[in-house]
């Protein structure tokens, strides 16, 4: 797909989701977001145990003291949340462009595909010169 189209589609993308997350936040509908799990960032980190059962997709209900807690600040939504028999307790940050579908009551309310392109990497001007690859690694 042309990253042209893909970075237009983004941007659209996550003001729609601002959008969707915004309203169900100010009506304190509970949701599930099902996101990228290598973007989504828990502050303190999450012990081993926990994490190594996470997948490349993860899934967060929001509800109850989650949902009170959540709230969207620039394009993340942030959370508190207890993870694992401990509930060992974590603020999670989700950037709102990882997000693949919202869901309430099992109903998709959103989804972007865009969320699983890679996003491109500003290139560097010393490696597009051929006769730079002998300098680099």
């Amino acid at each position: 797909m042309n990253m042209q189209l893909i970075n237009d589609l983004r941007g659209i993308k996550l003001k729609h989701a601002k959008e969707i997350l915004s309203l169900l936040l100010d009506k304190n509908y509970e949701f599930d977001i099902l996101c990228v799990t290598k973007q989504v960032d828990f502050n303190p980190p999450l012990p081993e145990h926990i994490t190594s059962a996470f997948g490349d997709m993860i899934l967060f209900s929001l509800a109850n003291y989650t949902l009170q807690s959540a709230k969207i600040i620039d394009d993340k939504l942030i959370f508190e949340a207890g993870f694992g028999e401990e509930n060992i307790g974590s603020v999670v940050s989700v950037p709102i462009k990882s997000i693949l579908q919202i869901t309430h009551n099992e109903t998709p309310l959103f989804i972007n595909i865009t969320a699983t392109f890679e996003e491109e990497k500003p290139k560097n001007p010393f490696e597009l010169n051929p006769r730079n690859k002998k300098f680099m690694n």
